[in-house]
């Protein structure tokens, strides 16, 4: 049984979860945003790799993305099955973010990579006046 349990979370079936939470989703330019990410355990015990949290700009005219910051935690942390961790998260809005409109979009995208390569990913837009 434990056996499947590994290669299902392999698959990512069962993998640990993770959620970034943040306190509200309008932000002015240039403010810090103090949030966490929320990990849940999956199914067997992962031993996490690294968080990597991309500020994503979407230009809906042209359907480009463009990644404008980055934020990595690096991490040999061990998840076990079914436990809950919470991670600090800030990250510095530039001055320069054109604000949201309706042809201009951003999101976090947030991955949670594992020594054995799945990874868990989540999707969170903000808004930028």
């Amino acid at each position: 049984m434990m056996l499947l349990r590994k290669y299902m979370s392999l698959l990512g079936v069962g993998s640990a979860l993770i959620d970034l939470i943040l306190p509200k989703s309008h932000y002015h330019k240039g403010e810090l945003i103090k949030g966490h990410f929320l990990i849940k355990g999956g199914t067997i015990e992962q031993r996490l790799r690294r968080i990597e949290c991309d500020l994503m700009r979407i230009d809906h005219k042209t359907e480009k993305e463009t990644v404008v910051d980055t934020v990595t935690i690096l991490s040999s942390k061990v998840i076990h099955s079914e436990e809950t961790n919470h991670l600090h998260f800030t990250f510095q809005l530039p001055e320069t973010l054109t604000p949201s409109s309706q042809s201009i979009s951003y999101r976090f995208k947030t991955r949670l990579v594992f020594n054995e390569g799945v990874e868990s990913k989540d999707l969170d837009i903000i808004y930028v006046h």
